[in-house]
């Protein structure tokens, strides 16, 4: 077991080789710790939750609502948990995004750990104090930012996690490596996701790299006012093209990335060999880098975007690769740039 201290996120636990809870029983009184997590993961991994007290969600995004949100609170209430008590969220970024707003708002604050279990919720969901749930059509609209006291990787979780979520992951993964390393970025083509899949030294590797560049970004701008808007390359239309034609995230954030590099290679001087390199990495790590889309439709969710300000948007660009930059442009300017890519 390694423990990495960090001055924004406590403790980020690396408990590869030790397959238990026990560092969690270690680090908190059995007795005052409630898991919340998904029935496919509990099934999977019972022996990991002997001695500690579950509850069991849904962890669809379908289920990211208020109505979840409410089931929790009412169950913690009926246990008589109280502030002094640890809430454990274990699963993939809707587990984690849920529980983390439950900790934040339940007696105006309880105790919060995490334990990722998908490769998007080690390398992005559960990184960096975001959390939060839908509003119909509208991506992450309610939703705070709060520390959890640690974040325990244990990677024998991705020993049965499917394909289509490592693919499904290793969108943010391309998308850190746009953003802000381009070491990384030509590592990556030089495998697959198979490769990472079949090779944990490997992949445990990629992950900390992952946690180590978004951990920098958020300690310097904890509540995005400035670098860590970065982000949300492919985000902005991700998150519209996610709702609209029920994609999961990675490949709706994939899609977006392709939009956001041809946008950069229009106004922001992105070299077209660049745009060419990431359409095929992204097709490379078996990620969608297109889809059928009602212009009309998508642009009406992006005015309702988290990012909009008055009638411009932040919009992360690339400058090349392993350099992104944020600038504002107006929805007319996104319109038009949109119709003609």
């Amino acid at each position: 077991m390694r423990i990495v201290e960090t001055n924004f996120l406590g403790q980020i636990v690396t408990n590869y080789f030790d397959a238990s809870f026990d560092v969690i029983k270690n680090l908190y009184p059995t007795e005052k710790i409630i898991i919340i997590t998904e029935k496919e993961i509990f099934l999977l991994h019972k022996k990991k939750f002997d001695d500690l007290k579950i509850l069991l969600i849904e962890g669809k995004e379908k289920n990211k609502s208020q109505d979840t949100i409410n089931y929790i609170i009412q169950n913690l209430l009926e246990l008589n948990i109280d502030k002094s008590w640890l809430i454990v969220g274990v699963g993939g970024g809707v587990v984690t995004d849920m529980v983390g707003y439950v900790a934040c708002i339940f007696k105006r604050g309880i105790n919060l750990g995490l334990v990722p279990t998908t490769i998007l919720a080690m390398t992005d969901a559960a990184v960096g104090g975001k959390n939060g749930i839908n509003v119909g059509n509208y991506k992450n609209m309610i939703g705070t930012t709060y520390r959890p006291l640690f974040i325990l990787y244990d990677y024998s979780f991705l020993d049965t996690l499917p394909k289509k979520e490592w693919v499904n992951g290793f969108a943010e993964i391309i998308k850190h490596a746009c953003i802000k390393d381009e070491g990384m970025f030509n590592e990556l083509e030089k495998n697959n996701i198979d490769h990472y899949i079949n090779n944990k030294s490997a992949s445990s590797k990629l992950i900390e790299q992952n946690v180590a560049i978004k951990t920098a970004v958020v300690v310097a701008d904890e509540f995005e006012k400035a670098d860590r808007f970065q982000l949300n390359f492919g985000h902005t239309f991700g998150h519209a093209l996610e709702k609209l034609y029920n994609l999961p995230h990675g490949f709706a954030v994939s899609i977006g990335m392709v939009i956001a590099t041809k946008i950069s290679n229009q106004i922001n001087n992105l070299e077209s060999n660049a745009v060419e390199k990431i359409k095929k990495l992204l097709t490379q790590y078996e990620l969608p880098v297109s889809h059928k889309m009602d212009n009309t439709e998508v642009l009406e969710l992006l005015v309702k975007d988290k990012k909009r300000a008055g009638d411009s948007i932040n919009f992360v660009l690339l400058n090349k690769i392993g350099n992104g930059t944020v600038k504002q442009l107006s929805f007319q300017t996104i319109t038009s740039l949109v119709e003609h890519i």
